[in-house]
């Protein structure tokens, strides 16, 4: 069957180099929400520490009955039983991921123009795109250029497959967001961040529902 995002919010899990903060206590923070989607994303930790909190995150994932996708690492992905990846441009190819991961396995490719998203769309080997920056973003070191709504709407014109938009997005964003055509919104820092990370997961879940 063809995938469909479980629910419109899609919540990423990073510290974003917090040291106060860990993706485990985060992670369950999140699930505790009732989400029945995460990313785990690792970025600055060896393949052995990323492998550990993977199989710990898999562990609360499964006992939510939640969906748990890996950023970038097909291999730790494989390693932990997760549901899948999610690949940027510069990750390991899309099909060289599938042949990793099985044709049952979720993959997401990253994308940050409609040339891109038409390529990847054509290829057929990715179960979602993601696009953006729709806003400006601190959460990564090197961000590509601020797509904007127009630059969503040109993708949603174009595409049918399933769109998750990712970028600065914050609740205050979101219907305008929803409204270029995404299915579901990407978010790290306005959910990390959070004082109450539950809470806010929550409160964002329930009005995505609506």
């Amino acid at each position: 069957m063809p995938f469909s995002f479980p629910a419109r919010l899609y919540p990423i899990i990073d510290t974003l180099g917090d040291p106060q903060r860990s993706h485990l206590d985060l992670a369950r923070a999140v699930l505790a929400a009732g989400t029945p989607l995460l990313q785990l994303r690792v970025k600055h930790e060896p393949t052995g520490r990323f492998v550990e909190l993977a199989r710990a995150v898999k562990a609360e994932a499964d006992r939510h009955g939640a969906l748990l996708l890996i950023n970038d690492r097909a291999d730790v992905a494989k390693l932990v039983g997760a549901g899948g990846v999610h690949l940027g441009q510069d990750d390991l190819p899309v099909h060289a991921a599938r042949e990793i991961l099985g044709p049952r396995a979720i993959i997401g490719f990253s994308t940050h123009t409609l040339a891109q998203a038409e390529a990847a769309a054509r290829e057929g080997l990715a179960d979602y795109l993601g696009f953006g920056p729709i806003y400006a973003t601190s959460s990564k070191d090197n961000p590509d250029p601020v797509q904007g709504l127009d630059g969503l709407r040109a993708v949603r014109r174009q595409l049918q497959m399933p769109l998750v938009a990712i970028g600065g997005i914050t609740a205050a964003t979101i219907a305008d967001v929803l409204a270029a055509g995404a299915d579901a919104v990407a978010m790290i820092g306005e959910i990390v961040r959070a004082t109450d990370v539950t809470e806010t997961a929550r409160t964002l879940l329930e009005r995505l529902q609506t």
